[in-house]
C-alpha cells in the first residue's frame, strides 16, 4: 500500500512517505503505554486544560489544516475549514464537560451502598478514514483521552499529511510525549497492532469489510471495539412535508463532502403525491450545482478522493440504469484532469438495484417512490445498514412512528443528519455499534468499575 499524498482535482502525487518500520511502530506503542500510564493520573482539571489548548491551535491553524484536506482528499476549502472549525468545538466542549461525564457515581438503595467509577483503559488503536480526515480522528481522540487514555493512529494512507499535523496539533498544544501518536502504516499492519498487549482496545471508522476485519481481530484478542461503518440513510419524504425545505436540506445532505460521507443522504424515499414536485426541484437545484477546483469557494462539489472511487461509483450508476433508472441529471464522469463525477440524480429505480441495496459514496441521488408512510418505512428499513435516517413530516404523531420504527441509530425530523459532539454517534445492524461522541461516547473506553464496601 502506497502512503502518499495524490491531489484528485488532478491526479498529481504531491508527496509519498516510506511506511513506518516494526522498529518504529514498537517505539511508538513504548511512548504511548508510558505516557498512558502518567496521563492516567492528571487531575480532569489538566485534561480539560490540554484540550482547551487543542482547541486553540486548531483555530489557530484552520485555513492551513483546511488546505492540507482539500489537497489530499479533494474536499471544498469551504468544508474543510468548518470541519476543522468543528474538531476545535469539540476539543472545546470535552474541556468543560469531560470531568462531569466521568464523575464517580454513588448508589444506594437502603440495603447495599456503593460507587461506579470510570477509570481509564490504556492506549487505544484509532483506524480512521480519508473522507472527514480531522473530525474523524478529532472525535475519537478527543474522549479517549479526557477518559484519560493514549491514543494512536492509523489514518488512511491517502492523507498521511492530515494524519501528521493532527499529532503535531497534539504535540504543540503541549500533550505528553507519546500520547497522541500518528503510525504510517499499511492496512495491513493493523492486526498485528491490535493483537499487542500494550494496546487496549481499538476504534475504527471505515468500511464495512474494514470493519468486520478489525472486529475479528479485536475478538481474538478479547478487546474491546468500537465500529462505525457504511450507512445507506433514507431520507424520507412524506405527504405533509414542507416539500421546498425538503429539497433544499437534501441537496445538500445528499452532495455535503462530495457526497462522500458515511450519513449522507443516499435513498430518497417520496410519497407519490408529493413526488412530482419534489423531482422537479430537486432536479433544478443539482443541475444548478457548481463542479470544479475544490480549492474555489464558488466550488459546490469537488472530486471523488481516488480514481477507484470514482469507477467504482460510475459502475452502480450504470448497473442502476440497467436495471430501469432513468438519469434526470448528470450520470457520467466529467471530462478533464482529476476524479471528477457529475452530481447525478436517478429516477425510476428498481429497489433491487445497486442503487437500493448498496451504498454510494459519491455525489449520487436515486429517488423511490412510496405509498404513505408504512410503505416508507418498510423501503427505509429495507438495507443492511442502519446508521442515520431523515423523515419530513408536519404531523408529530407520524414523526414519533416513524423515530420508533426506523432501524437508525439516528433519527433527524426536518433536518439533516449530523453529528455533533454534545449527542452520540453511531449505527446497528451493518453499520457497526458502541458509540462515539457524547457522554456514551467518552464511557466506550474506560473500565466501568464497581466499588463496594470501605477501609
Amino acid at each position: 500500500m502506497t502512503i502518499a499524498s495524490i491531489n484528485p482535482a488532478t491526479g498529481v502525487l504531491v508527496r509519498s512517505f516510506d511506511p513506518f518500520g516494526d522498529a518504529a511502530v514498537d517505539a511508538a506503542l513504548e511512548r504511548a503505554i508510558g505516557a498512558a500510564s502518567s496521563w492516567r493520573q492528571a487531575t480532569p482539571q489538566a485534561r480539560g486544560a490540554l484540550l482547551s489548548a487543542v482547541a486553540d491551535r486548531l483555530d489557530a491553524d484552520r485555513d492551513a489544516l483546511a488546505a492540507i484536506a482539500t489537497m489530499e482528499m479533494g474536499k471544498t476549502l469551504r468544508s474543510a475549514r468548518a470541519e476543522v472549525a468543528k474538531c476545535a468545538m469539540a476539543a472545546r466542549h470535552y474541556a468543560a464537560h469531560g470531568a462531569a461525564a466521568l464523575a464517580t457515581e454513588q448508589f444506594s438503595d437502603g440495603s447495599i451502598t456503593g460507587a461506579v467509577r470510570y477509570d481509564p483503559i490504556g492506549v487505544v488503536l484509532a483506524v480512521m478514514p480519508w473522507n472527514f480526515p480531522y473530525w474523524q480522528v478529532i472525535r475519537a481522540a478527543v474522549p479517549a483521552i479526557a477518559a484519560g487514555n493514549a491514543m494512536i493512529l492509523k489514518h488512511a494512507s491517502n492523507v498521511p499529511q492530515c494524519a501528521l499535523a493532527i499529532e503535531r496539533i497534539f504535540r504543540e498544544a503541549g500533550a505528553p510525549d507519546g500520547l497522541f501518536t500518528t503510525l504510517l502504516v499499511p492496512a495491513s499492519s493493523v492486526g498485528r497492532i491490535i493483537a499487542d498487549p500494550r494496546v487496549a482496545a481499538v476504534t475504527l471508522t471505515g468500511s464495512e469489510v474494514a470493519g468486520r476485519d478489525v472486529a475479528a481481530h479485536a475478538g481474538r484478542s478479547i478487546k474491546k471495539a468500537v465500529l462505525e461503518l457504511g450507512g445507506s440513510d433514507p431520507f424520507i419524504v412524506l405527504h405533509d412535508a414542507d416539500v421546498a425545505s425538503a429539497v433544499e436540506v437534501g441537496v445538500t445532505a445528499r452532495m455535503q463532502n462530495n457526497g462522500q460521507s458515511c450519513i449522507c443522504a443516499k435513498r430518497f424515499i417520496v410519497d407519490e403525491r408529493v413526488a412530482d414536485d419534489f423531482e422537479s426541484r430537486f432536479v433544478a437545484r443539482v443541475r444548478g450545482l457548481v463542479v470544479g477546483d475544490p480549492a474555489s469557494d464558488g466550488t459546490d462539489v469537488g472530486p471523488l478522493s481516488t480514481s477507484k472511487g470514482r469507477d467504482d461509483l460510475a459502475g452502480q450508476v450504470a448497473r442502476t440504469v440497467a436495471a430501469g433508472a432513468r438519469v434526470a441529471a448528470g450520470g457520467a464522469l466529467v471530462k478533464g484532469p482529476g476524479w471528477f463525477y457529475a452530481p447525478t440524480v436517478l429516477l425510476d429505480v428498481p429497489r433491487d438495484s445497486a442503487a437500493g441495496t448498496e451504498e454510494l459514496f459519491g455525489p449520487v441521488a436515486p429517488i423511490f417512490r412510496v405509498r404513505g408512510v408504512d410503505e416508507a418505512i418498510a423501503v427505509a428499513n429495507g438495507t443492511r445498514f442502519g446508521l442515520g435516517a431523515a423523515v419530513w413530516t408536519r404531523n408529530p404523531a407520524t414523526a414519533d412512528r416513524c423515530v420508533a420504527e426506523l432501524d437508525s441509530g439516528m433519527v433527524f425530523v426536518n433536518a439533516m443528519v449530523a453529528s455533533d459532539p454534545r449527542l452520540p454517534f453511531g449505527g446497528v445492524k451493518a453499520s457497526g455499534f458502541g458509540r462515539e461522541v457524547g457522554v456514551h461516547g467518552i464511557r466506550e473506553f474506560v473500565n466501568i468499575k464497581t466499588v463496594r464496601g470501605g477501609a
